[in-house]
């Protein structure tokens, strides 16, 4: 199916595009300078997941709709599955005031760009590519609520 984009539609995209690349590059320094081997894990899952929106963004921007059926269905729920892979690491890490500080910009990080997708959602006129920015937003909100249990479960992070 070809994807015909106005300006806004275009820009918005663009957007999307330059965020998508630097939640990659931080995650990918992130996994690298996180001390805890369950976080190093969890970053470099999510560089990957990310990558994956990055080549839907850069599909839509050449006119493409991204089969999203094949994601959805190899991948329903990427914070469950993620988040389950990690429970059986050992808490606490060398360092856990840096990796809370990595967990914080992260988490800064996944609330933008999920904002980010938010606006673009609504200001589609393809059905289909507000379905494929609605489900890369609905994995970005994964994104962030991994990073979320991970701070509780290791005290860097409470919700009162």
């Amino acid at each position: 199916m070809t994807l015909q984009l106005s300006q806004k539609e275009r820009m918005l995209l663009e957007d999307q595009k330059s965020h998508e690349e630097v939640c990659i590059q931080k995650y990918n320094n992130y996994s690298n300078q996180a001390t805890d081997p369950e976080l190093k894990q969890l970053f470099k899952t999510y560089a990957g997941e990310e990558q994956e929106h990055l080549n839907s963004v850069n599909q839509m921007l050449s006119g493409q709709i991204p089969n999203m059926s094949a994601k959805q269905n190899s991948s329903p729920n990427t914070n469950t599955n993620t988040n389950a892979q990690f429970q059986s690491s050992a808490p606490g890490s060398a360092n856990p005031q840096h990796d809370a500080a990595l967990c914080t910009d992260m988490l800064m990080t996944e609330k933008f760009v999920s904002g980010g997708y938010d606006t673009a959602v609504f200001e589609f006129r393809d059905t289909n590519a507000r379905n494929t920015l609605n489900h890369i937003q609905k994995e970005e909100q994964g994104h962030g609520e991994g990073i979320y249990k991970y701070m509780e479960k290791n005290n860097m992070y409470t919700s009162q």
